[in-house]
């Protein structure tokens, strides 16, 4: 394992939480638009995050056989999916997207977004990305006591 693969790993994390960020934000930015290019009402984004995965592993001398698998590699997004859950309908005939004949008339189909569930996702992501950015931290100061105590003998 190398010196800097703590670094990598938060770092593959702070790009992926990032990148959550961004989606909320723009899920949120989002949540009133009823017609978008493809038709119908805005639908909310998800990040899915998978673990980086490479062929080659470092073998650990602590586990015994068949549980060793090596250190994590850290993160990456796998893809950003839309939601498919139905949109929301709310009753406002005076809307310009208001369906105007058949058994949903008057009704405006709404995204599919939650603002309240937007922002817990959004404090997630922030607090994740501060996880991360610590052990990058307690990286670099464990690598100067290093410097430090070699310096000293």
């Amino acid at each position: 394992m190398g010196l800097f693969n703590a670094i990598n790993i938060a770092s593959s994390g702070m790009s992926a939480e990032r990148l959550r960020s961004d989606a909320v934000a723009d899920n949120i930015a989002n949540a009133t638009t009823t017609r978008t290019a493809d038709g119908g009402p805005y639908r909310r984004s998800r990040v899915i995050m998978r673990p980086r995965v490479e062929q080659a592993y470092w073998r650990s001398p602590f586990l015994p056989d068949g549980m060793d698998r090596g250190p994590g590699q850290g993160v990456r997004v796998a893809e950003i999916q839309k939601d498919d859950a139905p949109p929301r309908l709310v009753y406002d005939p005076t809307h310009p997207d208001a369906v105007k004949s058949g058994d949903r008339q008057g009704y405006v189909e709404m995204p599919n977004v939650d603002i309240v569930t937007e922002m817990v996702d959004m404090i997630a992501a922030s607090r994740a990305y501060e996880a991360n950015a610590s052990v990058v931290e307690g990286s670099k100061t464990m690598f100067l006591r290093a410097l430090d105590i070699g310096a000293r003998t």
